[in-house]
């Protein structure tokens, strides 16, 4: 689903923060880049003195507070709204071709995290043409500054996108980040090492005149930002996915960062360059990283003929913990939501689109922190596909077990030991293959009552449940 990158890739925008009233506690209000005024403020270009020599000026302040040298000149230029509205539409190709992209939104589609036939290509290029207010090209390695901002303003998209510059210098950013594909998770985790310790290093850049550092301060919640930035004109229309996934190397990046700059300071970051967080569970739960526990890879597993060749696969990959909860968001109350997503260990799914309907067919496979878990994932997961189907029929419930028919095919839950699989618009001969690739033992089990709701017997449940049942063992 290009999870990782979550459909923006590298030309994520900055979101302005604003005049971050910095007290005792830091954080007080945020806003997010304003509206383009009709008379733009500094010329477009590179010939603004000004500007140039505050560029200067915060590119040394910025290699002081971190410790990173500058190495090479920096090359820096004042953009308008046309020009970055070309820049986003070029790094949406460079960053994934026309294919990938339709690969990751029918897989959004297929999980639930965006409607169906929704545009995605259109609104990300309209979202963050909204939304940039500053940007490092490590392509180009060139910083431009939009040239709506106002000029008391651009101070603090420079203490961002300029920390970008020297880790560019320092750790070559690009092929670092692209190191982690083609697990999408993991390369949202580098992502979010990139724009938390640019966030920290923007607010280090901010606390300086008062003499404290950010490593000093009282914990903080960084999510507080998120209802004022989350209410720009297109970004209120978002699915919630596209939201979150927007926001998060920001905020649980800067949380992270905060953990590295408490264990080690600005030099610890080259640790962490030389180690990057292998996904998205370290960037939320920085101890797991510096414990360095990292779950064993997943694989779907598939039988080598499924589903068959009318079928094509369109893409493998992996959740990760921020994933499934935005999954399970979509259809549970986010405190729910969040406490079953903490309990992974590893996942992939594999999305498939067959070649005439272009339906959709999704396998997944999860891994739980330990059995109880994944009985707890189970009954959660079972009433989140519930609510993703209101018009299944048919339902059949087993203990860890559970199978209904939708309008978009067959839908099956089952968990065995610490692990749990889904398949949703597949045949039930293509589940009892899938688990017998497995090797998954096929032990019979008491049946339980369906919910009221779904007490509905068709004969395609009927022949389903009688297949399952013919299985020597089940």
């Amino acid at each position: 689903m290009a999870l990782g990158n979550w459909f923006v890739g590298r030309f994520l925008a900055f979101l302005l923060l604003g005049n971050l009233i910095l007290a005792a506690v830091p954080f007080t209000s945020a806003q997010q880049a304003p509206p383009a005024p009709a008379v733009a403020g500094p010329s477009a270009g590179t010939n603004n003195p000004e500007f140039l020599a505050t560029a200067d000026e915060v590119v040394q302040e910025m290699s002081k507070i971190t410790g990173w040298g500058i190495k090479t000149p920096l090359k820096k230029s004042i953009r308008s709204r046309e020009d970055i509205h070309a820049y986003v539409l070029k790094q949406m190709d460079d960053e994934k071709d026309a294919k990938e992209r339709y690969a990751s939104g029918r897989s959004a589609e297929a999980f639930g995290l965006i409607p169906k036939g929704f545009n995605l290509d259109t609104f990300l290029v309209d979202l963050l043409t909204e939304q940039i207010a500053g940007l490092y090209d490590p392509k180009a390695h060139e910083f431009y500054i939009a040239d709506w901002i106002p000029a008391d303003e651009q101070r603090m998209v420079m203490a961002h996108e300029l920390t970008h510059a020297l880790e560019d210098q320092h750790f070559d950013i690009e092929p670092w980040v692209h190191a982690a594909r083609p697990n999408d998770d993991a390369e949202m985790a580098r992502e979010s090492v990139l724009e938390g310790s640019a966030m920290a290093a923007m607010l280090e850049y901010e606390l300086k005149g008062k003499g404290l550092k950010l490593a000093d301060l009282p914990e903080f919640d960084p999510s507080v930002f998120v209802g004022d930035l989350a209410e720009t004109p297109i970004l209120k229309k978002a699915p919630p996915f596209i939201k979150d996934s927007l926001m998060f190397p920001y905020f649980s990046g800067l949380t992270f960062s905060i953990g590295v700059l408490k264990s080690g300071g600005w030099p610890g970051f080259a640790s962490v360059f030389a180690r990057p967080p292998a996904n998205t569970q370290q960037i939320l739960h920085p101890e797991v990283y510096f414990a360095n526990r990292t779950p064993t890879p997943m694989k779907v597993d598939l039988p080598a003929a499924a589903p068959g060749e009318n079928w094509v696969l369109l893409e493998e990959n992996s959740l990760g913990e921020l994933g499934w909860k935005e999954v399970l968001k979509q259809y549970l109350d986010e405190p729910r939501a969040k406490a079953m997503a903490a309990e992974w260990d590893g996942d992939q799914y594999a999305t498939f689109e067959q070649k005439d309907s272009k339906r959709l067919m999704l396998f997944a496979r999860i891994r739980l922190a330990d059995i109880v878990s994944a009985s707890h994932f189970f009954t959660e997961y079972a009433e989140a596909l519930e609510h993703k189907y209101p018009d299944r029929t048919g339902a059949t419930r087993r203990q860890n077990f559970l199978t209904f028919v939708s309008g978009q095919g067959n839908v099956f839950l089952r968990c065995n030991g610490r692990e749990c699989i889904t398949l949703e618009g597949g045949s039930s001969g293509m589940f009892l293959q899938w688990t017998a690739k497995l090797n998954w033992r096929l032990i019979p089990e008491a049946p339980q009552p369906p919910p009221a709701s779904t007490d509905i017997r068709t004969a395609e449940s009927d022949t389903m449940a009688m297949e399952l049942e013919s299985v020597p063992g089940f």
